[in-house]
């Protein structure tokens, strides 16, 4: 049976809500599924994303395939290099404290930069609501600058001038 950790569409009209999902490939987009994994929810800035890590290495390690979006959760969630470390461990390359010593540096690092960004956003926010509303306004007319009824009447002035 070909297994895949993929969405899960919840959520009303143009409101997406996502689970992630273990399914069997053959299985219908929201229908059954073997195991649920976390929520993704896209509308919120940065995107809200809750996975069980050991669920989803589990089910990693026992081959399913991840869709092209879940796989970029996971990425950004570090499940995928909790998968490469492990990997480098069973090789022999490091040992397992050192594999997790490198993770909850990574971990730390990640976590530094997504509420810079969280940060950054509600800034933004902030002096988008709180700045003053301009109103467009005809732009005045300037004594340097002829209006056009100005040049039009110059125009039809120079036609009707006797010549010396």
């Amino acid at each position: 049976m070909a297994v895949k950790i993929r969405l899960q569409r919840h959520g009303s009209k143009k409101r997406p809500f996502y689970f992630i999902v273990v399914a069997d490939a053959r299985s219908p987009r929201d229908g059954k599924f073997i195991q649920k994994l976390g929520s993704y929810n896209p509308l919120t800035v940065p995107a809200t994303v809750q996975v069980d890590r050991q669920k989803a290495l589990d089910w990693l390690q026992k081959g399913a395939q991840p869709t092209d979006t879940v796989r970029r959760i996971l990425s950004f969630k570090g499940v995928l290099y909790l998968k490469h470390l492990l990997r480098g461990v069973s090789l022999g390359l490091f040992d397992e404290a050192a594999a997790m010593e490198k993770f909850t540096k990574w971990t730390a690092e990640h976590e530094a930069n997504i509420n810079r960004r969280k940060t950054a956003h509600k800034k933004a926010r902030a002096e988008r609501s709180n700045a003053p509303v301009v109103k467009k306004v005809a732009p005045a007319q300037t004594e340097d600058v002829p209006s056009p009824a100005e040049v039009a009447q110059d125009a039809a002035s120079e036609e009707t001038k006797p010549e010396e």
